[in-house]
């Protein structure tokens, strides 16, 4: 018969395999039967963690600690947990407590550092990764995130050199080809494999890279999301892109070729810099059809009244969604803004939240099935094509606004993701975005206040 400890470390497998829920019956099946053991605790408040349940996890470690005082794992892990429970003094005092403990405890250093970068001391979060880096010089972790403050602060050259650790660093899933990956070879005449490696956004945002190939005398295959096939594969959108073919990520490429990169790759290999950034200008286009669609329905509202699409929630299995978006209710103090009609745009989740809006002007929803008859993003884009302005939450649809050329004002968080820079109002990446950010970390109320600001004073050449 199996130990306590066997029955926790099974357990644990079971937890590492993605089983989380199976897992957490697991521990609490030892804590009713031994309530004093503090690594079934500290086990529970991990996989309690684990489904976003973040203040039930600091509780979890708060009795293993109680019951084990010296307990660094435990002490780091509620440090993580409070981070997430937007309790900021008490993390950094955690992630202390776990280092008294084991001063060479190099997660903790990590973990610290990423608390103190979330909360925008940047300064701090480097000098933490710096004690991890001399404990483990190789860790790659530890090399990415310090080139994720380097290109948050314009640093691209040593971002790119930094981040590109992100392949080493065990969630990564880059592909494994018997082609070589492409480091800057001339390719005239040839043909790479151009892939998506991280969300929606990502891709809309560095597809531009593969028209820079394609003008090198590259032929271009795409393997990316099979939610955007439909918008690069429009004619007008392929020629523009320089894409030759677009294979969806959810098929096995079957196509010859004789480089690879991902898309974000290419602008490392290209030594990319906020001043040498392409295709700022939009570089997408919606489907004329759409266009005309869209343009006759929305033509119903009234008249006089600048249209606005609003969208306030991304992706809510994102690690940092907690901190980008915000409920449909921040919204509603610009409803007193005169002579606006606000559109939401939000689609799945975050849209139930749409019957409670209490603003002062009605907010129009779309009708059922946008974006699923024609594929993703293609209603979408003609719409946006169609209003005079995009608030919107840091999502996809601010990329996809960007792509097009629409003008939008993306709300962003104090210490925002490395793309949108830091201490700026606009964005290299797009000619059309203008950033409004937080002041302190998760208050919206002065961000807020600025975007009514502008919408009185129509700062936008559209509005």
């Amino acid at each position: 018969m199996p130990t306590v400890e066997e029955y926790l470390q099974a357990a644990w497998k079971i937890h590492q395999s993605g089983n989380v829920q199976q897992a957490m019956q697991a521990y609490q099946q030892v804590l009713a039967q031994v309530p004093k053991n503090a690594n079934a605790w500290c086990y529970l408040g991990i996989a309690l963690h684990d489904q976003r349940r973040y203040h039930e996890a600091v509780e979890a470690y708060e009795k293993a600690i109680a019951i084990q005082p010296n307990f660094p794992i435990a002490w780091n892990n509620m440090g993580n947990s409070l981070r997430y429970a937007l309790r900021p003094e008490d993390a950094e005092k955690a992630f202390q407590k776990a280092l008294v403990q084991n001063p060479n405890y190099v997660n903790a250093y990590k973990n610290r550092g990423t608390f103190h970068a979330w909360s925008g001391n940047l300064e701090l979060a480097l000098q933490s990764y710096s004690k991890a880096m001399k404990l483990s010089p190789d860790e790659p972790e530890t090399h990415r995130n310090i080139g994720v403050i380097s290109l948050l602060k314009g640093d691209f050259e040593n971002g790119w050199n930094e981040y590109r650790w992100r392949w080493k660093c065990p969630e990564a899933a880059q592909y494994a080809y018997k082609q070589p990956k492409w480091q800057g070879e001339d390719l005239q005449g040839k043909t790479i494999l151009l892939y998506a490696e991280q969300g929606l956004g990502d891709t809309l945002q560095f597809i531009r890279f593969a028209k820079v190939l394609h003008d090198r005398g590259a032929k271009t295959i795409v393997h990316a999301q099979p939610a955007l096939m439909a918008i690069f594969g429009l004619a007008e959108n392929k020629a523009a892109l320089g894409i030759d073919r677009y294979v969806p990520n959810s098929l096995p490429i079957e196509h010859p070729f004789d480089y690879h990169c991902s898309l974000l790759d290419v602008a490392d290999v290209l030594h990319t810099t906020t001043d040498t950034i392409p295709m700022s200008r939009a570089y997408l286009k919606a489907s004329p059809s759409l266009v005309q669609y869209w343009s006759g329905w929305l033509s119903r509202l009234p008249k006089s009244k600048r249209k606005v699409g609003l969208v306030w929630q991304g992706n809510k299995d994102h690690q940092a969604d907690i901190f980008r978006s915000f409920a449909l209710s921040t919204y509603e103090p610009l409803g007193k803004v005169d002579d606006i009609q606000f559109i939401s745009l939000q689609q799945g989740f975050g849209s139930e939240q749409v019957p409670t809006w209490q603003g002062s002007r009605p907010l129009i929803t779309l009708p059922d099935g946008t974006d699923q008859s024609g594929g993703a993003f293609m209603d979408t884009a003609a719409i946006l094509s169609q209003l005079d302005l995009l608030i919107t939450s840091d999502t996809s649809i601010a990329h996809l606004a960007g792509a097009l050329g629409r003008p939008a004002w993306v709300l962003l968080n104090k210490m925002p993701d490395w793309r949108w820079l830091l201490d700026r109002s606009d964005s290299p990446w797009y000619d059309s975005i203008k950033l409004f950010r937080q002041s302190t970390q998760s208050d919206w109320t002065g961000v807020l206040k600025q975007v009514k600001d502008a919408l009185e004073h129509n700062e936008s050449s559209q509005l």
